[in-house]
């Protein structure tokens, strides 16, 4: 039974993950905080923290609120930074037979730049996943995802900087995603990751205010996964790149949807925070349902439902 899926097929740097389980940014922190509760080896990639030039404390607290089968999260891009990642997590990284992927955050364009400059060639680093959900500073905070030319000239720009494969996460903010997804893919990208978290906010009706400290949030968890595997089914039929499915994944079956859409790998995320082995159970089932169904490789239900 083969589970081997090729993320990066156009690139110098191939990314082949033996299986289609990854685990999400911010989630997992660095893959060392789960690497004793479970064998992290056997995913099939993991994608850090998001990560910024600088080190970020984040936002100011509260920063995480349970909402009806979801999560709304302000954390603020909290992170030690790209020099200590370098310095700390990579060489660990290195001895690692699970690729890891650094996903990374700005507010400008060169520093997505420099970002990548410093990552390019470092051991234990196995591509970058380009956070486009960032206000742009430079265009009234409007974030880079929300159009396609902003998002382009970011992937175009660090498709130059580096030889590692990239993967561009999609903003569902964008009043377009396809048209993005297509301006990315010419851009450069190897892969496209679809998608990130939703715009949302909760209000104490004690205090009369915004729960969360930074007034807004992100909306994660299985609320979002219906509209997820929409945008991802219909993003499926007009790309010829790979895409990464995300967005509510709790279970095996989750991750079939995401896969039969038309995503060649999932990302687990919110789940990871109430199941510290939600990647591994994931894995296990998708596994346990090729076997039922006599399914030999992967390839056969990726976009079977199209």
């Amino acid at each position: 039974m083969n589970l081997e899926v090729q993320l990066a097929q156009t690139c110098s740097h191939r990314l082949l993950l033996k299986n289609p389980v990854i685990a999400a940014s911010g989630t997992f922190g660095y893959g060392t905080e789960y690497s004793s509760m479970f064998d992290i080896q056997r995913l099939g990639a993991i994608v850090c923290k998001g990560t910024t030039l600088e080190s970020r404390e984040g936002n100011c607290q509260p920063r995480l609120k349970e909402t009806p089968a979801g999560l709304l999260n302000s954390i603020g891009l909290q992170n030690i930074g790209v020099e200590a990642v370098i310095r700390e997590k990579a060489p660990i990284w290195k001895g690692w037979q699970v690729p890891v992927i650094v996903n990374i955050a700005a507010e400008k364009l060169e520093d997505y730049v420099k970002l990548t400059q410093l990552l390019n060639s470092v051991p234990g680093i196995s591509g970058l996943e380009i956070n486009i959900s960032c206000p742009n500073m430079l265009a009234g905070g409007i974030e880079f995802g929300t159009s396609s030319q902003a998002a382009a000239e970011v992937t175009k720009a660090v498709r130059e900087a580096t030889t590692l494969p990239i993967l561009v996460k999609l903003t569902p903010s964008a009043s377009n995603v396809i048209e993005v997804a297509m301006a990315v893919a010419k851009a450069g990208a190897n892969t496209i990751s679809l998608v990130n978290t939703f715009p949302g906010m909760a209000i104490n009706t004690s205090t009369r205010k915004p729960f969360l400290g930074n007034l807004t949030g992100g909306l994660s968890g299985p609320a979002i996964k219906p509209i997820a595997v929409y945008m991802v089914y219909h993003t499926a039929k007009a790309l010829d790149i790979p895409i990464v499915g995300c967005g509510g994944i709790i279970s095996a079956n989750d991750a079939l949807e995401f896969i039969m859409a038309g995503a060649s790998a999932i990302q687990v995320g919110t789940a990871n925070l109430t199941n510290p082995q939600a990647t591994l159970d994931v894995l296990e089932g998708i596994e346990q349902f090729m076997k039922q169904e006599g399914i030999q490789d992967i390839s056969e239900i990726i976009g079977a439902a199209h």
